[in-house]
């Protein structure tokens, strides 16, 4: 269970790990600059402004735009939610499949099956997590398959459930497994490509690109023109205003691109490293090898 301490004022205010605030400071700090050259630029021309626009219009604005950021936020949570969910059920679907084996294959005569189809099932999870963060696919299987075997297809990831259905099916064929036992075995590994196509179409299928450039470009738009509007009335007060109103806005979009991409290596990307190792330990622990050790949090974040 990772519990994390509940944050002080000193850690609210000075966090960087795992903050949004690295990758938007020069758009936040940009952003303010050019708010302070607004308010000189009134308080030394103020012919120049004969008329304030007031903080009414951008009240209404930015309030379209906030709950229009909301939106784009859910949707992009929805998208982190759903693949954690996906490799929680390769978890359970990991270790479902190494109890059945080992209760199905448990003489001796089928050792070497059941030694074959274990590292088969961790190496479908080391192929799938080098296929969604954009690794080389083949060099992580093969450690996991049998002894001169190669990982061939133009997926190896599912070459490797390729692999694993026929060493069941032959064991079937020689009468080790009954066809009722091959089947319920066939739907967990049914169940492992549902896994993999599913983690596939999120990352291949990222929200429609006018949706994230509208919003972005109107954020923009708002946060330029906010300082005329404010300048007026808060006079040198303005660049903090805007840098605040910034923060929240490029903050929360920047957040949302994170969580868009799932599998990659963001801060606040999915941990696939520990859920691999999870697999791993299941696999290993079944196969009666040393469990490594699980990665643990480190300063709020786990990869």
């Amino acid at each position: 269970m990772i519990v994390r301490p509940r944050p002080n004022l000193l850690a609210i205010l000075f966090t960087l790990r795992g903050s949004i605030l690295p990758q938007v400071a020069p758009t936040v700090l940009g952003l303010a600059a050019f708010a302070c050259l607004v308010v000189a630029a009134e308080q030394r021309w103020p012919e120049a402004f004969p008329v304030t626009a007031g903080i009414g219009p951008f009240t209404l604005i930015g309030l379209a735009l906030s709950i229009f950021l909301s939106f784009r936020n859910n949707a992009c949570y929805e998208r982190w939610w759903e693949a954690r969910k996906l490799w929680g059920g390769l978890i359970v679907e990991s270790r479902g499949l190494a109890r059945a084996l080992n209760a199905l294959l448990p003489g001796t005569g089928e050792a070497a099956l059941r030694r074959a189809a274990l590292r088969r099932v961790a190496g479908f999870a080391h192929g799938l997590h080098a296929r969604l963060r954009g690794a080389d696919e083949a060099a992580a299987v093969a450690p996991w398959l049998p002894p001169g075997e190669a990982p061939g297809g133009l997926c190896p990831t599912d070459a490797v459930l390729a692999g694993l259905s026929a060493d069941l099916a032959g064991a079937m064929r020689r009468g080790v497994l009954s066809d009722v036992l091959f089947g319920l075995l066939e739907r967990k590994l049914a169940d492992l490509s549902a896994i993999q196509a599913a983690c596939e179409r999120i990352r291949t299928t990222p929200l429609p690109f006018a949706y994230t450039l509208l919003l972005y470009r109107t954020a923009w738009l708002y946060c330029l023109f906010l300082p005329v509007g404010l300048s007026g009335s808060l006079g040198w007060a303005t660049p903090a205003a805007v840098a605040l109103v910034a923060y929240t806005f490029f903050g929360l979009d920047a957040l949302g691109d994170e969580l868009e991409e799932p599998f990659g290596t963001d801060p606040n990307d999915l941990p696939l490293d520990a859920m691999l190792r999870t697999v791993d330990a299941i696999v290993l622990d079944a196969l009666g090898e040393p469990v490594p050790e699980p990665l643990e949090p480190e300063k709020f974040l786990l990869r």
